[in-house]
């Protein structure tokens, strides 16, 4: 019998438990992130959105949906319900729908994008800072405002790292795992021309590292920073002890992609984004 979803704009306090504890639960049973990160914030923190959930006597899942002119769905555990399917093509046109471990585009969907997750032996050898460069850590009081202007360049196209505001910087540094040491900025002709900002992931098992945002402003690319600031981050990871580390690169992204197989990175896992079709 398939399971039946029901839809709430925002979560009561013992569901937003309930919904946590699942997306816990999950992330023990399949060793990676039950939900995008985006996501779980807006658990934690009571926000309003498309909660999805299912109900058997207690709670066995929960998927979110943002609306728009493409409502971007995602379930906990990265795959498709076909009954939440059919209750989400009842309220949208159109359901883009992020899968995890690359589900070939299910249930009649066609796949649009695909993130890849990429992995990293450490230590790699690092990229020298340039003579006339200034290397420092991100301080907020100083950069904010700078940093968000040469992030927002960088990725002026980009659907989820684009349009960041200081309510988008002040939300993620109140985050545990926030360590000003492990952002890097760059300073280069007298403004902030780069940046890494890497993440330890120590709650997990395998205690692994991340580049968490990477980001070169557009007026000084083809100066190979780049490189320098992916093998900086690297080697701030590498001094935290950890053994490996992360990122995900969109599949399009040539120049990135190339960057990264260069230092090592290999393929361990890709994501598709599944655009659907709704009946309304």
């Amino acid at each position: 019998m398939p399971i039946a979803w029901r839809c709430v704009p925002s979560l009561t306090p013992p569901e937003r438990l309930s919904v946590l504890s699942l997306l816990d639960r999950t992330e023990a049973e399949l060793g990676r992130e039950a939900i995008d990160e985006g996501r779980r914030r807006a658990v934690v923190h009571g926000r309003r959105a498309e909660h999805w959930l299912a109900e058997d006597a207690a709670l066995v899942g929960y998927a979110s949906a943002t609306p728009g002119a493409h409502a971007t769905v995602e379930m906990c555990g990265g795959g498709v319900d076909p009954a939440l399917l059919e209750a989400l093509r009842r309220r949208h046109q159109v359901i883009d729908w992020w899968t995890r471990d690359r589900a070939d585009a299910p249930l009649g969907g066609a796949a649009v994008r695909m993130l890849e997750l990429l992995r990293v032996a450490l230590p790699v050898a690092v990229e020298p800072v340039p003579e006339g460069a200034v290397l420092r850590t991100f301080e907020p009081s100083r950069d904010a405002t700078a940093w968000l202007a040469q992030n927002n360049a960088a990725f002026a196209d980009h659907p989820e790292q684009g349009a960041w505001d200081e309510a988008d910087l002040a939300e993620r540094m109140a985050e545990p795992w926030f360590d000003p040491s492990g952002f890097l900025v760059l300073e280069l002709d007298g403004r902030l021309a780069a940046s890494c900002w890497t993440k330890v992931h120590e709650l997990h098992p395998d205690r692994f590292g991340e580049i968490y945002v990477i980001s070169v402003d557009p007026a000084f690319q083809g100066r190979r920073l780049g490189r320098l600031m992916v093998t900086q981050g690297l080697q701030v990871l590498a001094r935290r002890n950890v053994a490996s580390a992360v990122l995900f690169v969109d599949e399009s992204n040539e120049p990135a992609r190339r960057l990264y197989a260069s230092l090592g990175f290999g393929l361990e896992r890709e994501d598709l984004l599944v655009r659907f079709a709704g009946s309304t």
